[in-house]
């Protein structure tokens, strides 16, 4: 294992992006221990010591790094920019002019990167702006006010800030994608989020062992180990449906006749449902902060928010946990289709002269491709929407908090392979072994 390990720094390109990234992680993480300007530190420090947030601001703390709790200028993360994405690709589907730019190649899709970026911005201000209502009026924080002084001036200071924060992680996250290893946005998470875990599981203890509930605590460590697991195995599966090529005679060459596969994974999605769920979550729980309470109906649905999804929620609720898993599978299926479209796979394969063994070319193929592609997504749907909200039931029956959640687990597996995939086949276009053979 450790002559792999060493491989990898032995090509030197290899060993560039990967210093690269470690530099960008570095300095994402520096990033979010500087606090913003305007805040009462000894206010942060005393919310600190006392954080029970649960719910879905747990869950966004959890993928910043800790830097929502510490009100640092990389507070937000790359939670804006991860809705920014869902947004853009939903219109994709239903406006024609974006469709059109996305089959237009590298051009168009770069049109459609800047627009994202452009709705990152504005995403930013609008949450920024929903957190700094938040930690100034306790809801978030347990009562205690981080921003004594909430004026325009100091609140269009912190608001500019954190937006510019969460720029600067956005262009940190690209910079890794096209200088780094790897998928920069899901590197940006999975560092954070592995960063959270030595305190995640020393609450975890406190709220177990030190009440006398040590076999609780040795069973959360078991489902965390066989989640882990899981995933990978999961994540391996896949249905390989044959294609035939058929043969053809040009002038004395006899070309065609080769037979190879489609390989459909059983989770085609990855761990973009879960996080496309998680940033959908968010979206109620900011807007609670821009509703009326004189009106008592208003302050009941606003209350109902705040209790089972938002920060008053001391322990992950039902509901929570109903909402998540229906959402997870919801954007499974909606982010298959998006990758994987049974129609243009029929015709790309009829115009190469290939068929499915017993299944005529056309509209029949892509008939088998839809029912094949619907048969294998419902089972992942769910593993992913299972392993999500796991943690969160045993949390929710033994009432307390488990903050990593079957999402963060989800999402460093599933980020951890598909880095190592990429670095494997670094290796391999070098005669090297790989990571994962």
């Amino acid at each position: 294992m450790l002559s792999i390990y060493r491989n990898m720094f032995k090509i030197p390109d290899l060993r560039a992006k990967i210093l690269f990234t470690l530099f960008i992680f570095a300095v994402y993480r520096l990033g979010t221990a500087i606090p913003v300007p305007g805040i009462d530190l000894d206010a942060v420090r005393l919310f600190q010591s006392q954080q029970q947030a649960g719910g879905i601001y747990g869950l966004i703390n959890l993928f910043s790094g800790g830097a929502l709790e510490q009100f640092s200028v990389f507070a937000l993360g790359i939670i804006p920019y991860i809705t920014a994405s869902i947004i853009m690709q939903l219109l994709t589907v239903v406006i024609p002019r974006l469709q059109a730019l996305q089959e237009e190649g590298e051009s168009g899709r770069k049109v459609i990167t800047q627009w994202t970026r452009y709705l990152t911005v504005v995403l930013a201000l609008i949450q920024s702006t929903g957190f700094t209502y938040l930690f100034h009026s306790g809801q978030f924080t347990g009562g205690i006010d981080l921003i004594p002084d909430y004026s325009p001036q100091r609140v269009i200071l912190i608001v500019i800030t954190m937006t510019a924060g969460t720029a600067m992680v956005m262009w940190l996250g690209e910079l890794i994608t096209q200088r780094g290893v790897g998928n920069g946005m899901s590197l940006i998470i999975f560092v954070a989020i592995l960063s959270q875990f030595p305190s995640v599981f020393t609450s975890i203890w406190q709220q177990t062992v030190l009440f006398g509930f040590t076999e609780r605590f040795i069973v959360i460590c078991v489902i965390f180990l066989a989640m882990i697991a899981a995933i990978i195995y999961v994540d391996q599966g896949q249905r390989r449906i044959p294609i035939q090529f058929a043969k053809r005679v040009r002038g004395r060459r006899v070309m065609g006749g080769q037979s190879t596969y489609i390989p459909l994974k059983v989770n085609t999605a990855g761990v973009i449902p879960v996080i496309f769920a998680t940033s959908v979550m968010l979206i109620p729980a900011l807007i609670t902060t821009a509703i009326p309470t004189d009106a008592a109906w208003l302050a009941s649905i606003r209350r109902w928010i705040d209790d089972n999804l938002g920060a008053g929620a001391q322990a992950v609720s039902w509901w929570y946990i109903a909402i998540l898993f229906g959402l997870i599978v919801f954007f499974t299926y909606f982010y298959t289709a998006i990758q994987f479209d049974p129609s243009q796979q029929a015709e790309m394969i009829q115009r190469q002269g290939g068929f499915i063994p017993g299944v005529r070319p056309g509209r029949q193929t892509e008939r088998h491709l839809a029912f094949i592609l619907n048969r294998i997504t419902l089972p992942g749907s769910i593993f992913l929407a299972t392993i999500s909200i796991l943690p969160a039931i045993a949390g929710a029956i033994w009432n307390i908090q488990i903050a990593f959640s079957g999402v963060s687990i989800l999402i460093v597996v599933g980020v951890a392979l598909e880095t190592m995939k990429q670095i494997e086949s670094q290796l391999t276009m070098r005669n090297y072994e790989g990571i994962l053979t």
